[in-house]
C-alpha cells in the first residue's frame, strides 16, 4: 500500500477514531515494518472493538512480527473463541508450534486452517512438511488442541537469550516472521547435516535460515542432543533485512558478516539469498575457525540452494 494511501487512512481514523479502518491500516503499517505504529493502532482498535475477530488477529500479528509470541498466542486464542475456525488464528498457532518443535500441535492448526481455507497452497505444502517429520519421528499427528502453553513458549524462548543479547550488542534488532507458511524446508531432504563435515568435529554448529527465520539446514545441537535450530531461528528471523537497514543508515553498503562473541560462544553470521547462515563455537575454539566454517558453510549453502549468496 502506498504512503498516500496510508495516510488517507490515517486521516479517516482520526476523523472517526470508531471505523473500522484501522484494521487496513495497521496491516498496511505491518507490512511496512512500522510496527510500533501498527501495534498502538491494533490495541486501540481492539479497546473499540473487542468482539471483532479481525482486530484480535491484527493484534496477534503485529506481535508475533514484534516477537512478542505470548501475546500473538493469546491473542489468536482469543480469536478462535470469537470466531471457531477462524483460519488466520490456526494459521498463526501452526507456525508458532512449528518453530518451537510442537508438530502435533502445529499439523492439527495447520489442518484446521486448511479445511477452514482449502485453497491456500501454502497450507497444503506447510502441513505436507509436517507430516513428513511427524512420520520420521514416529508420531501421530492426530492430536488436535486450540491451545498452546505462553508459560512452555516463554521457557522454550529463553535459551536464545543470548543470541538476542549479542545482536543487541551488535545494534542489530532481531525480529519475528511474518506469519506466512509460503517457505517451509524441504521435506523431501534430510539437510540437517548438511554442514556437518565443515566443522570437524569442533564444539560448533552451523545452520542456514530462510528470511522468515525457518531452518532450511544445518542444526544446533545441545550437550544432551536437543537440537535448538528452530528455537535460534525464531529469534534470528529478520536479521539480515534488519542488518541491512543499518547499514543503508550508516551508509556503509550491503552487509557481508557479523562476528561477535559471548561469554559461552563465538557466533558468524552472512547473508544467504533471502536468509542468513549461523555458525557458532564453543568460546576456547579460535575466532579463525569460525569464519573460514563460515565461508565454506556458505559456498556450499549456495550450491545446495542452487543460486546466488
Amino acid at each position: 500500500m502506498a504512503n498516500d494511501d496510508i495516510r488517507a487512512l490515517s486521516e479517516e481514523l482520526a476523523a472517526d477514531p470508531a471505523s473500522l479502518v484501522f484494521v487496513p491500516l495497521g496491516e498496511a503499517l505491518r507490512r511496512r515494518g512500522d510496527l510500533e505504529v501498527a501495534l498502538r493502532v491494533a490495541q486501540r482498535g481492539v479497546e473499540r472493538h473487542p468482539t471483532r475477530a479481525d482486530a484480535h488477529d491484527l493484534v496477534a500479528r503485529v506481535s508475533a512480527d514484534c516477537g512478542d509470541l505470548e501475546r500473538a498466542i493469546a491473542e489468536w486464542e482469543t480469536v478462535l473463541r470469537l470466531a471457531p475456525g477462524h483460519a488466520g488464528a490456526h494459521k498463526g498457532l501452526g507456525f508458532i508450534c512449528f518453530q518451537l518443535g510442537r508438530l502435533e500441535d502445529g499439523a492439527a492448526h495447520l489442518g484446521a486452517a486448511l479445511a477452514s481455507d482449502p485453497t491456500d497452497g501454502s497450507l497444503v505444502a506447510a502441513l505436507q512438511t509436517v507430516r513428513a517429520e511427524l512420520a520420521q519421528r514416529g508420531a501421530s499427528p492426530g492430536r488436535a488442541t486450540a491451545q498452546v502453553s505462553r508459560q512452555a513458549v516463554a521457557a522454550e524462548l529463553a535459551v536464545a537469550s543470548a543470541a538476542r543479547a549479542a545482536l543487541a550488542a551488535a545494534h542489530v534488532r532481531s525480529g519475528r516472521p511474518t506469519l506466512g507458511l509460503d517457505s517451509l524446508p524441504r521435506p523431501e531432504e534430510d539437510a540437517s547435516t548438511l554442514f556437518d563435515d565443515l566443522l570437524e568435529g569442533q564444539r560448533s554448529a552451523a545452520m542456514l535460515l530462510d528470511g522468515d527465520g525457518l531452518v532450511l539446514a544445518g542444526r544446533y545441537v545441545t550437550a544432551d542432543g536437543g537440537d535448538l535450530a528452530a528455537i535460534i531461528g525464531a529469534q534470528l528471523s529478520g536479521v539480515s533485512d534488519e542488518a541491512g537497514r543499518a547499514m543503508r543508515h550508516l551508509g556503509l553498503g550491503a552487509w557481508r558478516q557479523i562476528v561477535f562473541e559471548t561469554d559461552a560462544a563465538s557466533v558468524a553470521m552472512a547473508p544467504s539469498q533471502d536468509g542468513v547462515l549461523l555458525v557458532a563455537a564453543a568460546r576456547p575454539i579460535p575466532l579463525g575457525f569460525v569464519r573460514r566454517v563460515l565461508e565454506r558453510a556458505l559456498r556450499r549453502a549456495t550450491d545446495w540452494l542452487g543460486g546466488t549468496p
